[in-house]
């Protein structure tokens, strides 16, 4: 079986069933399935490997042309003790519109490509077989589906790649009493040593926590509750900071009426002071890199655990401390692993495909996020959101200024621990950070455009860029911290594609550029972090530091050397 791990560290029982494997399938051209009463199927003609999308190889079809709509079925085996608790039915993720069906009855449906999704089948299902049968349907070219960089025509082009549709995490039940955890979120307060948990449940009971570090005892609290939300804090008995570098975990067991659920957490604080973006108080420049989560043989499913710890085991080789996770909500398995090795990164939507010039692209990108600041809001390796990304004018249309701003502020409401970069290059009206995107390829003129950066002075860096018509681009006011938060992308293949600018053209010319292009932001007094783009090839994108295969281009040493040295933002 591909992917047998369980996909979700953070909340983890131990009675439960992995659903990935070979499943029925069948695609559905004319989107006219339920017509036809697919969902009354118990099995489909094709066969295809889950979790993997049906334009993968991975998935044993490798059908890359657009596909409206598809069908899944197996048998899933429930035993009868089971039924005397709740029977949950998890997503990791599927594109875009996913219902399910058990025993030939409608569970529900869920909006959203990106993020996981849970249903409650217990009333569906008896002991012994039942079938489940799952409905995909996607349309990349409707302008109010965030499809994030999946191409909008039939094949990929620019910065556009393979589509994903269906399902592409992992599938799995859990078996769990009447009364039980349904989700719950963790902060962290390390000037008190205190840890504050909130806990969704069904049913009354006593909500247990326990906390320790390396097998030894940390905290314990309990609290009763009717239903509903309880908040629980504890002291932890010693301080070990989570830091860059240093993944520092506590594990926690949280248990209600006998359900019981592992998880950790990490000591972490983050926050502005002027200009410097703090963690745990100090000034830590941010080296971060692009990463984009794609693979060759499973577009955006990685075919290994293995395959993710080495995304990160990659940058960390190359200097690299962290990463944006550009344009994909990436899965659980991967901030664990982040969490772990204390890499940090910056949680984003995938905005694109999604015409933000539209009021009703607030309703279209926020149900989702929701779901996404939800889930992941308890990984400590996630320094920061960003909701949008790069939200150029469509059509001569320029973007919804209220919708960039409704974004920035739900975000902030829905977490207040950390710092929020509405959207991120252009066009800012509301944010924490003020970042720009910049693929100058001169060092020296990089570093003239913003040299201009001065205390009590305006600047814009849309001033002079062919949009500067753009109404009320917000300017940074010398207030708040500034992030390069891309840059770079210099081809380096033998393979046809493209990178920014002319190639160097030679080892010697990339090495000296990039240098000279990352050392304008270490050595500049007003950044605090930059991101170069990319760590690896994507398709026809053949500026990465690595081959779309993960193989290095270099010898990542000398990237090591020149990322990893002290910036002036650190002193």
């Amino acid at each position: 079986m591909f992917r047998p791990e369980f996909p979700n560290p953070q909340f983890r029982r131990d009675n439960w069933v992995n659903l990935n494997g070979t499943w029925s399938f069948t695609m559905d051209k004319e989107n006219n399935g339920v017509d036809k009463k697919y969902f009354e199927k118990t099995a489909f003609e094709g066969k295809i490997e889950v979790p993997f999308c049906p334009e993968s190889r991975l998935s044993g079809i490798g059908h890359t042309d657009f596909i409206n709509a598809c069908w899944y079925a197996r048998d899933i085996e429930i035993p009868e003790n089971a039924l005397t608790g709740r029977v949950l039915l998890h997503f990791g993720a599927v594109d875009y519109k996913a219902t399910v069906y058990v025993n030939g009855k409608k569970v529900g449906s869920h909006k959203g490509g990106f993020i996981s999704f849970c249903m409650d089948i217990t009333d569906y299902v008896t002991a012994g077989k039942n079938v489940l049968v799952v409905q995909a349907q996607d349309d990349t070219r409707n302008p109010l589906i965030p499809s994030g960089k999946q191409s909008m025509v039939t094949y990929s082009r620019g910065c556009y790649y393979t589509r994903s549709t269906g399902i592409w995490q992992t599938v799995w039940m859990e078996f769990v009493p009447k009364n039980y955890i349904k989700n719950f979120r963790v902060t962290t307060d390390i000037k008190n040593g205190y840890v504050i948990v909130e806990a969704d449940v069904v049913g009354s009971g006593v909500l247990n926590a326990a906390a320790t570090y390396k097998g030894a005892y940390m905290a314990h609290t309990s609290r009763f509750t009717d239903g509903n939300t309880v908040t629980l804090s504890m002291k932890v008995k010693e301080l070990h900071l989570w830091e860059v570098g240093h993944g520092r975990l506590y594990d926690m067991e949280l248990e209600f009426c006998g359900d019981k659920v592992h998880t950790y957490f990490g000591m972490r604080e983050v926050r502005i002071d002027g200009r410097r973006v703090l963690i745990n108080g100090k000034s830590v420049f941010q080296r971060l890199v692009l990463d984009q989560g794609l693979y060759p043989d499973g577009i955006y499913t990685a075919p290994s655990e293995q395959a993710l710890i080495n995304d990160i085991e990659l940058s960390l080789a190359a200097g690299f401390n962290g990463a944006r996770l550009h344009e994909k909500i990436f899965e659980p398995l991967f901030l664990y692993h982040a969490d772990r090795l204390g890499y940090i990164v910056w949680g984003e939507f995938p905005n694109w495909g999604l015409d933000h010039t539209k009021l009703d692209a607030f309703f279209a990108f926020a149900p989702e996020w929701e779901e996404e600041i939800a889930r992941d809001y308890n990984h400590p390796a996630i320094v920061g959101w960003c909701p949008f990304n790069e939200t150029w004018d469509q059509n001569f249309v320029h973007q919804r200024n209220e919708v960039i701003a409704f974004a920035y502020r739900m975000t902030k409401a829905l977490d207040k621990t950390r710092p929020v970069i509405d959207t991120s290059g252009n066009y800012h009206v509301q944010t924490d950070i003020y970042d720009v995107h910049n693929y100058n390829q001169d060092p020296a003129i990089l570093a003239e455009k913003f040299a201009t950066l001065k205390d009590g002075t305006v600047w814009d860096p849309n001033i002079i860029h062919k949009h500067a018509a753009h109404p009320q681009p917000l300017q940074w006011d010398g207030e708040i911290p500034m992030f390069m938060s891309e840059y770079g992308g210099i081809r380096w293949s033998d393979k046809e594609g493209w990178g920014y600018g002319k190639g160097p053209a030679t080892e010697e010319e990339f090495k000296a550029r990039y240098k000279g292009l990352t050392d304008v932001f270490l050595d500049h007094p007003y950044f605090f972090a930059f991101c170069y783009t990319q760590l690896y090839d994507v398709e026809q994108e053949q500026n990465g530091l690595y081959t779309y295969e993960r193989k290095a281009k270099f010898d990542m040493q000398y990237f090591h050397d020149v990322n990893s040295r002290k910036a002036a933002i650190e002193d």
